[in-house]
């Protein structure tokens, strides 16, 4: 069955857990890289996590035509989960494996346009802070010249098990 048959025919809750069980953040997420495995959403929106460190997590794709609005360019939710992705992964690698994490807020400034010609964009998400309850990281989406497309900010609440 393929990856994307499987997404369709149910869900996977807890896909690090799959693949990691009892590891902490950053070896989960590595674990999930080294897989191939994608969860849901990277599927639907066909982006991979390609790198992550303690603290740091990129994420990288190239918006096609489905990630289109009415308005002819690609719609700020490909951007702003693209950022979402990257925050809560950086969050995620600092994490023990009794931890777990939810975004409360995520602020998106989107700072130019894209569309199919954009090609491969990455995002790349930073913790600022990481405290016992809350933790504070940042994200930038850019081109592959650089280019910043668009940022964000988070706030996620951090969780027991």
């Amino acid at each position: 069955m393929s990856e994307e048959t499987q997404h369709k025919s149910k869900p996977r809750a807890g896909l690090v857990d799959e693949v990691g069980p009892g590891l902490t953040g950053l070896e989960q997420l590595r674990a999930l890289i080294a897989s191939g495995r994608r969860p849901g959403i990277l599927v639907t929106l066909d982006f991979q996590l390609v790198e992550v460190d303690l603290g740091r997590a990129v994420f990288a794709g190239t918006p096609g035509a489905a990630a289109y609005n009415p308005i002819g360019v690609v719609h700020g939710g490909y951007a702003a989960t693209l950022l979402d992705s990257a925050c809560g992964c950086a969050v995620h690698s600092g994490l023990t494996e009794s931890q777990a994490y939810t975004t409360l807020d995520l602020k998106v400034a989107y700072h130019k346009a894209m569309t199919t010609e954009t090609g491969l964009v990455r995002a790349e998400g930073r913790v600022l802070s990481l405290g016992r309850r809350a933790a504070f990281p940042e994200a930038k989406l850019t081109d592959a010249s650089g280019r910043l497309l668009a940022s964000a900010t988070s706030t996620l609440l951090i969780l027991e098990r």
